[in-house]
């Protein structure tokens, strides 16, 4: 008999702080299901990337709303000894032609006309063969499991759910695989997916083949085809992950690392790179006027990155090199006007010829990495189990810009992993979900802790804003002083509040310690950090 959904109220009317866990082996992420599947590989033995996999391959399943068998994936990862970086983002379909889409005033953000080749699978069998101890199959038990027997769906999950069923509840698959008897799941309602757990025994068993060159490549085709989409199995075999060359930049003595574009984390680079003019440690923290510089100082790299920033193969004109000039971004800063805020148009750099989780282990591997569907679901498009991304909505429809839409072309992306290092030496493994709130809240993380001394904690916690578009900026409702609201307004910024966590991101952070680490997570979501 199905036992009754309980009929108690859900929300916590307490503040409560969320405390950091210390630990020599240690896994964050946004679900407390997924952070336990990593812990597990932790303490049988396994490397902080087998647990990182563990944890990415049961978010796939317990939380669909932000990511799925068929999302992109991007990882940095301390060895013990220096810093990779890796690329899985998939690229478009061959008949991704700029005509395909002539007669679209703007690029589609649902349906098969926004699916490219998912990514992460490629990554989790890159990483497993460079760093994992333990065997590939093990990795995807706990998932399995849970897709066959089901789990109970969060309070947060749930309303995430429901919130994106009006726009997608009509795209192929996606009422007959998450809409179990025509409705989204209920908090502390079982949901079971046993299509998925088919999906990731076949490609644990054949470490990705059945994926992208095999069974499943072959039926995402046939779906394509039934539905109007240009997907096929030739696009799916072509796929490959590549290995990077990070991309940094030096602030109050410490190094951020991101991966080079297609990703955004060159917004956060710059950000930094102009506010490192500014003597943010005079200002008090949260008050007007540091919050103005950092806003400023976010708008100016976001105009950049909206005209230049796509598939680093296609940035010929302007590199990311270019856009991270020192003396450009000297000049960039000299913009910014402490007595009003503006609404900046791109710069003209010097020409030449871009779901969060972190692990680390006592040998003092630490990883980060991000996966996600893009938009929640993504496309909305599920098939036999599998829920596809939406990358390609971010592409553009204007000839000549460096991410119009292609062929074979790598979108630009939003999701980003961070790392910190200080004098060469690793330091923190960290990320912030949510779109373009990611480079935001990289830059914002990174100024709580280097100019103003906060801890990693701390600096989850703490208030956040978010650019928007020309003058307007959201604000967390109830962090900020009436004071600092009314001064920002003063000096022309649109403050918008929302009463909304998901708009300003979760964050999950590990920060190395003689012997451990300090992980923190983020009380905006049902992030948790686990470890031993």
């Amino acid at each position: 008999m199905k036992a009754p959904t309980p009929r108690f109220e859900w929300n916590n009317p307490y503040a409560w702080p969320r405390k950091p866990l210390l630990a020599q082996n240690a896994v964050a992420t946004s679900q407390p299901l997924a952070a336990q599947a990593g812990l597990q590989m932790l303490a049988e033995g396994g490397s902080a990337v087998d647990a990182i996999l563990a944890t990415a391959i049961t978010l796939t399943l317990v939380e669909p709303v932000s990511n799925g068998i068929g999302s992109d994936a991007y990882a940095i990862v301390w060895d013990g000894r220096k810093l990779h970086g890796l690329n899985a983002s998939g690229r478009s379909p061959e008949a991704w032609t700029l005509d395909y889409f002539q007669d679209r005033g703007a690029m589609p953000v649902r349906g098969w006309d926004t699916v490219t080749v998912p990514g992460c699978v490629a990554a989790w069998v890159e990483l497993h063969a460079k760093w994992g101890k333990l065997p590939f199959k093990r990795l995807f038990e706990r998932a399995i499991q849970y897709g066959r027997e089901g789990f109970l769906v969060s309070q947060t999950i749930a309303g995430q759910w429901a919130k994106q069923v009006p726009e997608l509840k009509d795209q192929p698959g996606f009422a007959k695989y998450f809409l179990p008897d025509g409705s989204p799941p209920m908090p502390g309602q079982r949901f079971r997916f046993p299509e998925h757990a088919k999906v990731l025994e076949r490609i644990a068993a054949t470490k990705g083949k059945a994926f992208y060159k095999g069974e499943y490549a072959e039926r995402l085709e046939a779906h394509a085809k039934k539905h109007g989409g240009v997907l096929r199995a030739a696009d799916m075999a072509a796929n490959k992950p590549d290995w990077v060359r990070l991309l940094e930049m030096d602030y109050r003595g410490y190094t951020l690392h991101e991966i080079p574009p297609n990703g955004q984390g060159i917004v956060a680079l710059m950000a930094l790179g102009m506010l490192e003019h500014f003597d943010l440690r005079s200002h008090p923290v949260d008050g007007p006027d540091s919050l103005h510089l950092q806003i400023e100082a976010m708008k100016l790299a976001f105009a950049d990155a909206r005209r230049y920033v796509a598939d680093s193969d296609y940035m010929t004109q302007v590199t990311p090199q270019a856009l991270l000039d020192k003396d450009y971004l000297r000049g960039r800063a000299k913009l910014i006007d402490m007595k009003r805020a503006q609404d900046f148009g791109h710069g003209t750099p010097p020409k030449s010829g871009t779901v969060y989780l972190t692990a680390a282990d006592a040998s003092g591997m630490m990883v980060s990495f991000i996966q996600s569907n893009y938009m929640g679901f993504g496309s909305g498009v599920v098939v036999d189990g599998i829920s596809l991304q939406n990358r390609g909505g971010t592409f553009v429809i204007q000839p000549g810009h460096p991410n119009c839409v292609g062929p074979g072309k790598r979108p630009y992306q939003t999701i980003i992993p961070g790392f910190v290092t200080k004098g060469g030496k690793p330091i923190m493994s960290f990320g912030v979900m949510g779109g373009t709130m990611q480079p935001q809240g990289h830059a914002q993380v990174l100024v709580r802790i280097a100019d103003y001394g906060q801890s990693p904690q701390a600096a989850c916690d703490g208030p956040r804003f978010r650019v928007v578009q020309g003058l307007d900026v959201s604000m967390e409702e109830g962090r900020h002083a009436a004071a600092t609201l009314e001064e920002l307004q003063r000096r022309g910024h649109r403050i918008v509040m929302i009463d909304d966590y998901n708009q300003f991101g979760s964050a999950q952070m590990a920060w190395k310690l003689d012997g451990g680490y300090f992980t923190a997570s983020d009380p905006r979501r049902d992030g948790q950090a686990v470890g031993f």
